[in-house]
């Protein structure tokens, strides 16, 4: 089955926006757990405008499934998940002023780069997946690199879906195919939703995680997080 991690970033953001504690996210990683979510995702950025450094070392012990930390392996995310040694950390190629992830890596020109940082995370124990275009080439190099898993940035798929799904999905079946020939796990994120999660899945339905945050939170506003983490979830069966 495919599972769901919960990206909670946004319910930092609405704390950060007012100081002090209120949404708690300990209390609220945990509450997706108890509603069903099967993984906690945070993506700390060196400004720590939503979720913060400390916030990773504090949910670390607590959470009782998977933790994803997402990122751009500066020296302190590094060190970071180092310490905190996360069931699988994400490498994302966002800028620092990124207001979030719009691409992939160029797994063939940061090759050589790469391959030292995921051979220092594999080294502590933790799987790793690289955030990715639909691009084979790019796959490809990834499992040549030494990465576990691929992450395909889903949000051209999810902008093209009103338009016409059929086309919008193309490349990322074509490019979950390759990950599968290449032995790599896979998992998908970016602007999927209730609205076009299904049909994603149906099309791929091997992938390992989806990582949802936005919309997610988004719905949540409207359905609360329990109702909303059973709506994606019954996006996922079958």
């Amino acid at each position: 089955m495919t599972q769901l991690s919960v990206n909670i970033n946004k319910v930092a953001t609405i704390r950060n926006a007012r100081g002090g504690n209120m949404p708690n996210i300990v209390k609220f990683a945990l509450d997706c757990e108890r509603f069903g979510a099967q993984g906690i995702t945070v993506h700390p950025r060196p400004d720590e405008r939503h979720i913060r450094y400390a916030d990773v070392t504090e949910l670390r012990p607590l959470l009782t499934q998977e933790f994803n930390i997402e990122g751009n392996p500066v020296p302190k995310f590094i060190e970071l998940v180092c310490k905190v040694k996360p069931a699988q950390v994400t490498l994302v190629p966002d800028a620092e002023d990124a207001i979030t992830s719009n691409a992939g890596w160029d797994t063939v020109k940061h090759a050589d780069y790469l391959r030292t940082i995921v051979a220092e995370f594999k080294r502590h124990g933790i799987r790793v997946s690289l955030f990715v275009d639909p691009i084979p080439e790019m796959i490809r190099k990834a499992a040549e690199i030494g990465a576990d898993r691929v992450e395909l940035y889903t949000e051209a798929y999810a902008s093209q879906y009103a338009a016409d799904r059929e086309k919008a999905i193309q490349p990322y079946v074509a490019a979950a195919e390759v990950a599968r020939e290449c032995g790599l796990g896979l998992n998908a994120g970016h602007d999927l939703s209730l609205e076009n999660l299904t049909y994603f899945h149906q099309r791929i339905p091997w992938v390992d995680e989806v990582s949802i945050g936005h919309a997610l939170i988004s719905d949540a506003l409207y359905f609360g997080i329990e109702e909303t983490i059973h709506q994606y979830l019954a996006c996922l069966k079958g």
